[in-house]
């Protein structure tokens, strides 16, 4: 088994990415999942160079993303990696405020992450999140905060592994259609 790394987002790697959507992966499981997986699939169609830049926007200049209850909040500066170990083993991505490691109310964590469901259970989620703690350190990050599922043992155990201190137990907004979650904190 090939160790993980990290990738930006690049056409050689298009290919993967595209197979897992089309598989039924999303990038983001735990709040809009096939909605994401179905909307990155046509922009690829569309035009796959700008769905590759919009996977790294540290400048968002004034564009908006839409919750799951259908608002539009101002988007963060940010970007995604896709964890490679020979082919794509999913995907995680940074976001942050620019001078501050707080986070506004309805962004629920500075990193969140994504494994295909058939490369799970090898170490590629904890070695990512290992990978961009170091990117996060870059963007003048002092902090990062991850959230997790309460039934998600698996991501506690990674949070855990990376250095993760649970903070406490918070209600999801009701944009994110509530529920309990655990807040984390790893210092960098």
């Amino acid at each position: 088994m090939t160790a993980a790394t990290l990738v930006r987002p690049a056409r050689e790697h298009l290919a993967a990415y595209t197979d897992a959507l089309r598989r039924g992966w999303s990038p983001d499981t735990t709040v809009r999942g096939p909605k994401t997986a179905a909307e990155q699939l046509a922009a690829i169609g569309k035009d796959p160079d700008a769905f590759l830049a919009s996977l790294d926007r540290r400048d968002p200049q004034g564009a908006t993303i839409e919750l799951p209850d259908g608002s539009h909040v101002p988007r963060l500066p940010g970007f995604a990696r896709w964890i490679w170990d020979g082919d794509l083993a999913g995907s995680i991505n940074l976001r942050w405020q620019p001078g501050t490691p707080e986070l506004p109310p309805h962004v629920l964590g500075h990193i969140g992450y994504s494994v295909v469901p058939w490369k799970r259970r090898r170490g590629h989620a904890s070695r990512a999140l290992a990978l961009i703690l170091d990117e996060a350190r870059a963007v003048g990050l002092d902090r990062v905060e991850l959230t997790a599922d309460l039934d998600n043992l698996a991501s506690h155990r990674v949070i855990v592994a990376n250095g993760g201190i649970e903070v406490g137990h918070f209600a999801r907004p009701p944009q994110y259609g509530g529920g309990q979650h655990i807040l984390y904190r790893i210092a960098l």
